[in-house]
């Protein structure tokens, strides 16, 4: 193996309990999901937290007119969203080293990588700024209309200080989260949604400053969320990790931003292969059903989902600290543990889809329309619900292990080569509609989870405790 030498790789760790020596399965499980659930719940309430902050800026601009609304929504969704998932993508690279070398007990290391991680973050957010400033040019380009635009684009410009707060906070939340933290960002989350909500009420519907209100409002709550964070990090809550500012974080950029490069592409095609979805369905006829249907459904998905993302953050994080401490072992227990948690959780959701079938978009819609056009693709919701409780605990093993690239090509194949082209064939080719579509692009998703399961079923966990090993020998030396 390539970089592996007789001479050991870390300080001589003591080999984990043997399962099964004398310990009932059940406490190991019951072990291993407190782990878990120290980063997990605390992760789905974080990611609920922040899908409930858009949606309360979302709400204010709706009161606002239908043209606020809708600039709000391409602003905030195609371009934001985008720079976004990019950053937060890159941002888990920290979290397969930060995590490794915190197993491995190298605690000092994770100060120097988040340093390099905010270095590399900030980096690109310079690059794809541009996209903020000339987004109304760009979404006239593709076709959106003159006023909507140029709307859309003053408004995707005043979220340019948040962009720049996504790369300085999510280091941080990353820099936590190995450390088994995340109650740290939760209470930060808990306290900035408040200011949030009255931030924006008191600039919007107090002060009457609109949709800039709405913006500024977004703005300061990002900035807020990242001071509460930094103050906690860099000023004495964690002395064993944050030493303070050092000039090692220059050093081993190449390969760091070759890591965070493939995350950030990883993250961004799961991310925007959905939206494809919805996009398609804007050419189907009858788009405004079609449309409406589907985004309920979306909806749907979306908020339980966030229970899978969190599973995805501690499966990331339980793997990388058992690989770092040479502990492959600990590392396959921890996957199979999260995986079959996720899937019975998935399951329970799924059937409650198919039950209450005919009663889904009840809470969305009045229209009857609209709920016969839900219940008639309720079958593939619940599907996709089932394959939600799979696909994002497989990609934080990836996440763990360090296998960024590998599932980066493995999405371009899996969504774009086959989920996409059938969904299109499906919805237009044979005339299945709305179902067509989104049946094909289930196929893609249903295609990589299998192929990540074949790799994680045929992983050597020993050899990736070794490789973990090296690596952060590696990226220490560099201090």
């Amino acid at each position: 193996m390539e970089g592996q030498s007789a001479a050991p790789l870390l300080p001589r760790i003591p080999p984990p309990e043997k399962r099964g020596g004398g310990r009932r399965l059940a406490e190991e499980v019951w072990e291993e999901s407190k782990k878990l659930g120290e980063v997990v719940g605390p992760a789905v309430f974080i990611n609920l937290v922040f899908s409930s902050m858009n949606i309360v800026s979302q709400s204010f601009a709706g009161h606002l007119g239908d043209l606020d609304l809708a600039a709000f929504a391409m602003a905030n969704t195609v371009v934001d969203g985008f720079n976004f998932a990019m950053l937060l993508g890159m941002a888990s690279a920290l979290e397969t080293l930060c995590g490794q070398a915190y197993g491995a007990k190298q605690h000092h290391m994770l100060g120097i990588y988040m340093q390099r991680s905010w270095l590399i973050l900030l980096s690109f957010a310079v690059l794809l700024s541009p996209m903020y400033v000339f987004s109304g040019q760009l979404l006239a380009a593709l076709g959106q209309s003159a006023e909507l635009s140029r709307e859309a684009g003053s408004v995707s410009l005043r979220f340019l200080p948040s962009h720049f707060m996504y790369a300085v906070l999510l280091p941080v939340v990353t820099f936590l989260q190995c450390q088994r933290k995340n109650w740290v960002t939760a209470a930060a989350a808990a306290a900035v949604f408040a200011v949030h909500v009255a931030t924006t009420w008191l600039l919007v519907s107090c002060l009457g400053l609109g949709i800039f209100g709405v913006a500024m409002a977004f703005n300061l709550s990002w900035v807020a969320f990242a001071a509460l964070l930094l103050t906690y990090a860099l000023g004495g809550g964690c002395p064993e990790t944050w030493t303070g500012f050092s000039t090692s974080a220059f050093v081993g950029l190449k390969e760091f931003v070759a890591l965070s490069a493939s995350s950030g592409v990883m993250v961004c095609l799961e991310n925007w292969y959905y939206r494809i979805l919805v996009f398609l369905t804007g050419f189907m006829k009858n788009a405004e059903l079609s449309v409406d249907a589907l985004s309920i459904c979306m909806s749907l998905t979306s908020w339980e989902m966030m229970i899978h993302m969190g599973f995805l953050a501690g499966t990331g994080v339980r793997v990388a600290n058992e690989l770092g401490a040479a502990n492959g072992q600990g590392a396959k227990f921890a996957t199979i543990v999260s995986t079959t948690t996720s899937f019975l959780i998935s399951l329970f959701v799924s059937l409650l889809a198919l039950i209450f079938h005919d009663k889904l978009a009840i809470i969305f819609s009045s229209s009857q329309a609209v709920i016969d056009a839900v219940d008639h693709i309720s079958v593939l919701l619940a599907l996709t619900i089932l394959l939600n409780g799979i696909q994002p605990v497989l990609s934080g093993v990836a996440i763990g292990s360090g296998w960024q690239g590998v599932v980066a090509y493995v999405n371009i194949g899996s969504y774009y080569l086959i989920g996409v082209p059938l969904g299109v064939l499906l919805g237009w080719g044979f005339n299945y509609g709305v179902p067509g579509i989104w049946a094909g692009m289930i196929g893609g998703t249903m295609m990589q989870t299998l192929i990540l399961a074949f790799i994680t079923l045929r992983c050597d966990w020993n050899e990736e405790a070794l490789k973990a090993g090296n690596r952060v020998r590696q990226w220490s030396s560099t201090k």
